[in-house]
């Protein structure tokens, strides 16, 4: 194993997952959801660079081919726990736009894991795509921007704590100005939400279509000795 810049900045991928969840112990939000944001797209801005500068610097390793995966799904899976934690933080039922995409992808990084550990896959069977690669990506964006509609629902919510409700109508009709912004936490809100819905399902998609072109390719393995 070597120590250079590139397997430097997978580790600090990797380590950087379960800080994701942590933060949200020892801080309060909307302080977590800064940090958390941050440090998520942080790690995910290494995931592009820790493999350029690799290719670029000839440094590609064994070491970083292995642990490079691993620390992407590590991140995408506990940021995801997260997100459908908060989704369903005070609420009665879980929110179905979250849980259904956040369950098919957690469901397809498993069903692969376990194809590659039984395949060995020392040939590379089940090698990454490129379109595996773009549902990493995709996956990694909408975790940003389900992250960052977790910051403008905070404020939402202190500014309306505690608001008369005709005041509230009123802002919110548009005939009371919107003198402490509101609506505009509102609708900024509503659309960071909605934006990053459907990329999460945009995702899940990818990730299901990755997860059955895996299986493809890994079921001559799986056939039994004819007798």
């Amino acid at each position: 194993m070597h120590w250079n810049i590139p397997n430097i900045l997978t580790v600090m991928r990797l380590v950087a997952a379960p800080g994701v969840a942590i933060l949200f112990l020892y801080f309060q939000r909307p302080l977590a959801d800064w940090f958390a944001l941050v440090l998520f797209v942080s790690a995910a801005i290494t995931d592009f660079l820790d493999g350029y500068l690799a290719r670029l610097w000839k440094q590609e390793s064994k070491f970083g081919a292995m642990l490079d995966p691993i620390a992407d799904k590590a991140m995408v899976i506990i940021a995801l726990v997260v997100i459908v934690g908060l989704s369903t933080a005070d609420k009665l039922v879980m929110d179905a736009w979250i849980l259904l995409p956040a369950t098919i992808i957690l469901f397809r990084e498993v069903f692969v894991s376990g194809l590659r550990e039984f395949l060995g896959d020392s040939a590379g069977t089940l090698k990454v795509t490129n379109l595996a690669k773009y549902k990493t990506t995709v996956q990694m964006i909408a975790i940003a921007v389900l992250f960052a509609k977790g910051v403008f629902e905070h404020y939402y919510l202190n500014l309306v704590q505690g608001m008369d409700a005709e005041i509230y109508e009123g802002v919110m009709s548009g005939t009371i100005e919107d003198v402490n912004g509101v609506l505009t936490y509102w609708k900024v809100m509503n659309g960071t939400w909605s934006v990053g819905v459907v990329l999460l399902w945009v995702a899940a998609v990818l990730t299901a279509v990755t997860g059955w072109d895996y299986f493809v390719k890994a079921r001559p393995f799986l056939k039994e000795p004819e007798a």
